[in-house]
């Protein structure tokens, strides 16, 4: 584990110095492809040393942080052509690649703890430094409060746990029973918020349409995903108390995420609009994962993976649209096909991934939580059938509204796609519908 680390800081210097964007961009690559042909087994825990280590789980979300800075590296050439800070820029980035990098791999809860809060760290400079509006300061605000507010109880929590068995390290903890009500209580909803869960959802659409495109690529493709890993590594202490209460959460979840389809339908900001369907995934992530089920572990971890490649190939599609026209309105964004023909055929591959369409991974994902949801409760079918139609509604409108009709009069130029954007935009589709062909990976 130590040597990706010790890559990771060592790139840190490089980006400082003048003119090396580009390197530090092929050494990220690099470096992913690396990781990928780390994997040892699915079942234990692997390159254990110094309370760092991975298992499969891990291992997969780790590979899709990498993935998915290096990508956002590819997307922000704007910062570097315009010179907009750039050297600090990477240095951000790449800081906030070593706390997520450490979330995954931490052994202990506290250590987990610490680096799942530092995260949020660069990602509110992210959003303060290279956001687009002035709203962006009440954005980062609400970023950082939603998260810290709920997580401090998490802390006490911690210290309670250390008390009890002494130590925090994962696979020593056990379930321990019905004793502390708060504590099950507490250490869900630190990860709920931060997932994020409806009705401490209000955070994560305001960060996202005030962020840059690398900000909202990191938030929808890794930080959201953070949420749901600890809870992954938590399900085994709190098991006890979790057959008891869990259909309180994951009734909510899927409630609110029929919800929030509603709301997507009514959005006219493009970005807006992703974030919110970002929120309508993670509810069934949440179900997947309050089933305490194998299948909706892993269908939980195959549709992280497939929103996090998904959401944020969509965030790049908006952002060139808002690089051409200077507004994510879907009131001027009409018409597009006529406009950026080729571009449009990179619209529809990922929507249709939204709306888990084959062969993507995100139409895996569905397919075990769908299983294991109902295995659980035979009356979910109820909300899951609207979730699932209302997911569809939403990408199509989106779609629709966005490639056809008149465009807009005020445009007078028509502009295609540069290679780069064509590039970073199948690096985030084949990966998505390629992992498909692979899929005992997530079912072993």
């Amino acid at each position: 584990m130590l040597k990706y680390l010790l890559m990771l800081c060592f790139l840190i210097p490089i980006g400082l110095l003048e003119n090396c964007w580009w390197l530090v961009h092929s050494l990220m690559f690099l470096l992913s492809f690396i990781f990928m042909f780390s994997v040892y087994s699915y079942s234990d825990l692997n390159m254990i040393g110094y309370f760092f280590g991975i298992d499969y789980f891990s291992f997969m979300l780790i590979l899709l942080s990498f993935w998915i800075v290096s990508l956002m590296i590819t997307a922000s050439s704007s910062v570097y052509l315009f010179s907009y800070h750039s050297n600090f820029f990477i240095f951000l980035v790449l800081l906030l690649l070593v706390t997520l990098y450490c979330s995954f791999s931490s052994l202990s809860l506290l250590s987990f703890y610490i680096f799942f809060e530092s995260s949020l760290i660069p990602t509110m400079l992210l959003i303060l430094g290279w956001g687009y509006q002035p709203e962006r300061l009440q954005a980062g605000i609400y970023l950082i409060f939603y998260t810290l507010v709920a997580s401090l109880p998490l802390l006490l929590v911690l210290f309670k746990i250390n008390n009890i068995f002494n130590t925090l390290y994962f696979p020593l903890l056990f379930d321990c029973g019905s004793f502390y009500f708060m504590f099950y209580v507490f250490i869900l909803f630190a990860f709920l918020v931060s997932m994020p869960m409806f009705l401490f959802h209000l955070w994560l659409p305001s960060a996202h349409v005030e962020a840059p495109i690398s900000g909202s690529m990191i938030l929808a493709g890794v930080l959201l995903k953070l949420g749901g890993y600890g809870i992954f590594r938590v399900m085994k202490i709190i098991s006890f108390l979790g057959l008891s209460f869990n259909y309180f959460w994951l009734s909510l979840s899927l409630f609110g995420g029929v919800i929030v389809s509603f709301i997507c339908i009514r959005q006219v900001d493009l970005k807006s609009l992703i974030a919110y369907s970002s929120v309508a995934h993670m509810s069934m992530v949440i179900g997947g994962l309050m089933t305490m089920n194998w299948w909706g572990f892993m269908g939980s971890l195959s549709l992280m993976v497939g929103h996090g490649l998904c959401s944020s190939g969509l965030f790049c599609l908006s952002n060139i649209i808002y690089e051409r026209l200077g507004s994510r309105s879907l009131l001027i964004n009409k018409g597009m096909i006529n406009l950026m023909p080729t571009m449009s055929f990179w619209w529809f591959l990922l929507s249709s991934s939204n709306m888990a369409a084959p062969p993507s991974l995100n139409l895996f994902g569905e397919f075990s939580l769908l299983n294991s949801i109902i295995s659980w409760s035979p009356y979910m079918f109820l909300l899951l059938i609207f979730l699932s139609f209302f997911s569809a509604v939403y990408t199509l409108y989106m779609y629709s509204y966005s490639q056809h009709g008149f465009y807009y009069s005020g445009i007078y130029t028509c502009s295609l796609g540069y290679f780069r954007e064509y590039h970073l935009l199948f690096l985030h589709w084949f990966p998505l519908n390629i992992l498909c062909l692979k899929s005992e990976y997530f079912y072993f």
